[in-house]
């Protein structure tokens, strides 16, 4: 094996071999991180980030950015978590609405796809650049979220509704299937429809897209709307977890999400990356999170730490972008 090889084999894995080596150290750092009972702590914490990861790949695939993931995360949950309890009422037509556990989960589900698509609508029919767009949805869902709940958290679900955050199946946390549900379906549409092909045409020269004749602003549109999607699916795990749907749920899971997504190969600049890439970096993201946790690292060098992960992480992506 040659020394090319061998940087190709390297560059292949780096983020299966950043995971290894990160496991390695902190079971020797601390003897609580290798135990049954953290492994799933960890996975269970994954869960939710890797949901929103996966809506904020196929953002990033077409050269796209969503920075309000979090709020939309806690406006769903919100949502769900009223219904559960309150169901919905019409003063003016004297109607009282309950929902079942599955009619809640659809209207936080159309909540998040919803805001989501005004995102997109608001990139694509309006050209406003998707920083700006998803920067002020952050902060109008978190608004809105304060509305919904007067900014006081909503508690007492169902066991039922509890049951999807904290209980288990087969052996195997809810949370942990919900993911791997998602993923194998993002998997699918990304590799094998037509739709995922689409994805990365726009990523990778959205102009050329164009005049192959696809439609972009219908394209992007969808991947928001998915985003969105994604994230009130997070949201809907978080609330049923706490048994409580908080205001301010899902602040700053946007900079993890992002970091996921970069960590595990997909390029900022759209139209390269994988979903599988992005499990591997939300492993990496929640084995670091976990690990600071348990070496009783300060929250505030938390932050500085991922951070500084994300710049280390685009830069190799960077570097790695100008050799091929």
């Amino acid at each position: 094996m040659n020394k090319l090889t061998i940087k190709q084999y390297i560059l292949k894995f780096q983020s299966i071999i950043a995971l290894l080596v990160m496991c390695i150290a902190m079971s020797f750092l601390s003897d609580r991180f290798l135990t049954v009972e953290n492994t799933w702590n960890v996975m269970r914490q994954i869960s939710v980030n890797l949901i929103i990861s996966v809506g904020m790949t196929l953002v990033i695939l077409t050269k796209g950015i969503d920075l309000s993931v979090g709020s939309v995360l806690a406006i769903a949950g919100a949502v769900t978590a009223s219904i559960v309890k309150f169901g919905a009422e019409i003063p003016s037509m004297n109607v009282y609405l309950q929902f079942t556990l599955v009619g809640a989960i659809a209207g936080g589900i159309l909540a998040g796809v919803l805001l989501g698509g005004f995102n997109g609508l608001m990139i694509t029919r309006f050209k406003v650049p998707p920083f700006v767009a998803t920067l002020a949805m952050l902060t109008i869902a978190r608004g809105m979220t304060m509305l919904w709940t007067g900014g006081f958290p909503i508690t007492g679900m169902t066991k039922e509704m509890a049951f999807i955050g904290t209980g288990w199946f087969l052996g195997i946390p809810m949370p942990v299937w919900i993911s791997a549900v998602v993923v194998l379906i993002a998997v699918l549409v990304t590799k094998r429809t037509q739709l995922g092909r689409h994805i990365y045409a726009v990523g990778g020269n959205e102009t050329a897209a164009r005049l192959s004749g696809l439609k972009i602003e219908r394209i992007k549109l969808i991947v928001y709307s998915v985003a969105g999607a994604m994230a009130a699916i997070a949201g809907i795990l978080v609330t049923s977890r706490l048994d409580s749907a908080q205001p301010n749920a899902g602040a700053g899971y946007e900079l993890d999400s992002i970091a996921a997504v970069v960590i595990g190969g997909t390029s900022l600049s759209g139209g390269k990356g994988s979903v599988m890439g992005t499990v591997q970096g939300a492993l990496i993201i929640g084995v670091l999170n976990n690990g600071l946790v348990l070496l009783n690292v300060s929250p505030f060098w938390q932050q500085i730490i991922k951070g500084l992960v994300i710049l280390i992480a685009v830069g190799i992506e960077k570097i790695n972008s100008k050799e091929e």
